[in-house]
């Protein structure tokens, strides 16, 4: 691992807008960069990146089995992650992944929760709690891929996020995407309050029609403010070295078209007792799911 290169653990980086942010930053001339990706087909996204034919004597690209359905499996690849890492910072952390789900059937693992609030926020959020002191100890950017989707809670109602999100609660796709979504900028929110040694941004990439969860909801390209993979990502990579901070800092959502969102557009975000209530402590995790009788 190079000691001059940037380092970026990721989530969600095997397809998509995470694949492509990653490779753009590997065809970059300038600086050299370290990924430590999650991903569940090891094998298969580490000779999608092998392909791309980056100069390895300047890069680094290290896949590690992650399944965010699965707690044990956070824990398993932090390890992997932290071991990895060694004496190193960690600059970025990259939270991409996320999912659709129509909360029809149990949970995974017999959490209460559906798949998609544990993939799009759960998993992730447990993820920076076990690597909570590397991040403080390296002033890392915490980098949350976010959507307008946040605008779309059920009723404008935080009491709806209890009933929706639950396992087997019947909601559909739209709706337990916008309730997760929005549980994971209040998680954004809550990391920005309690990691005060690191930087936090949520950031939207824009309408990407042609993303597998895009696709899914019957997005296209003929859509008004369509972009496409590569533009998305031009918009999240923003996040990665933004400077003009809005003075209040509870301004932390980039847009995709570089500006942040002011705060009555994300109000419903800003409920401090709200943010508390679903960003659990390590320890509430684990007992919530389980893990704290392992």
């Amino acid at each position: 691992m190079s000691t001059s290169a940037k380092t970026v653990i990721a989530t969600g980086a095997s397809s998509g807008l995470g694949f492509e942010v990653v490779k753009q930053l590997l065809e970059q001339s300038e600086q050299a960069y370290n990924f430590i990706l999650g991903a569940r087909s090891t094998e298969k996204v580490q000779t999608a990146f092998n392909d791309l034919g980056y100069d390895t004597t300047k890069h680094s690209v290290t896949i590690l089995s992650l399944d965010l359905l699965s707690l044990r499996s956070v824990q398993l690849f932090t390890q992997q992650a932290l071991a990895k890492l060694g004496p190193h910072r960690v600059d970025y952390l990259f939270l991409v992944a996320g999912m659709l789900d129509k909360a029809e059937g149990p949970g995974p693992h017999g959490s209460q929760w559906c798949e998609g609030y544990v993939v799009n926020h759960l998993a992730q959020h447990y993820l920076v709690h076990l690597l909570r002191e590397t991040l403080i100890a390296s002033q890392t950017r915490l980098v949350f891929v976010s959507s307008g989707a946040i605008r779309n809670v059920r009723g404008q109602d935080p009491a709806t996020l209890d009933v929706d999100l639950k396992a087997d609660s019947g909601a559909g796709i739209g709706t337990v995407y916008s309730a997760s979504k929005f549980v994971g900028l209040l998680g954004a929110h809550y990391w920005r309050r309690n990691l005060p040694q690191c930087i936090v941004v949520a950031v939207s990439p824009g309408l990407i029609p042609s993303t597998g969860l895009a696709t899914s909801m019957g997005l296209s390209m003929n859509m008004p403010d369509a972009k496409t993979v590569p533009e998305g990502a031009q918009n999240l990579l923003r996040a990665f070295t933004v400077t003009d901070f809005p003075a209040d800092p509870e301004q932390i959502f980039l847009t995709s078209w570089g500006e942040w969102w002011s705060k009555d557009v994300i109000a419903l975000s800003l409920d401090k007792d709200l943010q508390d209530k679903w960003c659990l402590s390590r320890e509430e995790i684990e007992q919530q799911e389980g893990l704290s009788n392992e």
